[in-house]
């Protein structure tokens, strides 16, 4: 299988790395087929937009014909074999962009599987990524069970489907959970030595690896936001302040939730009290943390995960921060803001 590349950082493409775990997911879905949609969750900037990126060339090379999009990005691939369909497809995402309504790529996609069912009766993979965010709790939990229906009522027989949606966003895959429409597995950021891969091809002077990993924890986001901040810590946990607007969630907490968070800047797993989960409902809507972690068994991961408790990288058994830099971020801001 050819390995793509992709931006880690402004300037600097690097070669995918690691994941064989959720690559070979993505092969055993091929195999077994898929009776529900699969939705992958994870912290952001995990790596799950690279790992779609390359299981579209895996599922392209094993003859699927491919549609992927990411409204939030508005990056879109079209990987099938029906010109016509490739065109008029490409014309409408224009439209669609040009006039801003991203939510609709994800009907696009999920309009144009149905065109390819009908048109090949063939292989067909549907891959949606971080469309959540724009479709909303209630219409994303709406696209599933469409996605799903793709499965159980296609407008044709066909040889194959595979529909895959991706999200950091954790309000809409509790909605989501309610119903027995998708598969929810987590992914975590990279293991130690997946990320050392990313890390050797960054150029230049930098930190040793040892320090590297402790401050982003796995996420190669934040390792290519440490690259273009030159490695300045500092800068990257306030943009984390600044985009997240914590200042203005630390001033709204009354004394007891600012002592709650503060012990959960040391141990996550303090939040998961019943007095406590409306805090922490409110951290994970902020894409601080990764609430109700399951059990690390391999099954109900799409690739290596988390280890099952590491309070050096803010991992607690039922409850994570999504990096150290978000948990130094929160730390910060409770140390600036005082009541």
């Amino acid at each position: 299988m050819r390995r793509i590349k992709l931006p880690l950082a402004q300037g600097l493409q690097v070669d995918f790395v690691d994941r064989d775990l959720a690559l070979r997911r993505v092969e055993d879905w091929v195999d077994r087929g898929m009776r529900l949609v699969e939705v992958v969750y994870g912290p952001e900037g995990c790596g799950k937009t690279a790992w779609l990126l390359q299981s579209a060339e895996l599922l392209r090379e094993l003859g699927f014909d491919v549609v992927y999009v990411n409204p939030i990005d508005r990056e879109v691939l079209a990987e099938f074999s029906v010109k016509e369909l490739r065109g008029e497809f490409m014309r409408l995402v224009r439209e669609v962009i040009s006039q801003n309504a991203l939510g609709r790529l994800a009907w696009l996609a999920f309009d144009m599987a149905k065109e390819l069912i009908k048109a090949t009766r063939g292989k067909i993979a549907v891959i949606v990524d971080d469309a959540f965010q724009i479709l909303g709790v209630k219409e994303s939990a709406i696209y599933v069970k469409a996605l799903l229906n793709l499965i159980e009522y296609p407008p044709e027989r066909y040889e194959k489907i595979l529909t895959i949606v991706a999200t950091s966003e954790g309000v809409s895959r509790r909605e989501i959970g309610r119903h027995e429409w998708a598969n929810l597995r987590p992914m975590w950021n990279m293991a130690r030595e997946g990320l050392k891969q990313l890390y050797e091809q960054i150029p230049g002077s930098k930190p040793g690896f040892e320090e590297v990993w402790k401050i982003t924890g796995g996420n190669p986001r934040m390792l290519g936001s440490l690259y273009e901040a030159n490695w300045d810590v500092n800068k990257v946990v306030n943009d984390i302040i600044n985009r997240k607007r914590l200042r203005t969630f630390v001033s709204t907490l009354p004394g007891n939730e600012r002592a709650w968070l503060l012990e959960a800047v040391e141990d996550p797993d303090t939040l998961f009290t019943r007095e406590r989960i409306p805090l922490m409902d409110r951290l994970v809507e902020l894409n601080l943390i990764i609430d109700d972690i399951p059990e690390r068994d391999e099954y109900q991961w799409v690739d290596e995960p988390p280890p099952g408790r590491d309070l050096e990288l803010g991992i607690g058994k039922y409850v994570a921060w999504q990096s150290p830099l978000h948990r130094e971020a929160v730390r910060r801001t409770l140390e600036e803001v005082r009541p």
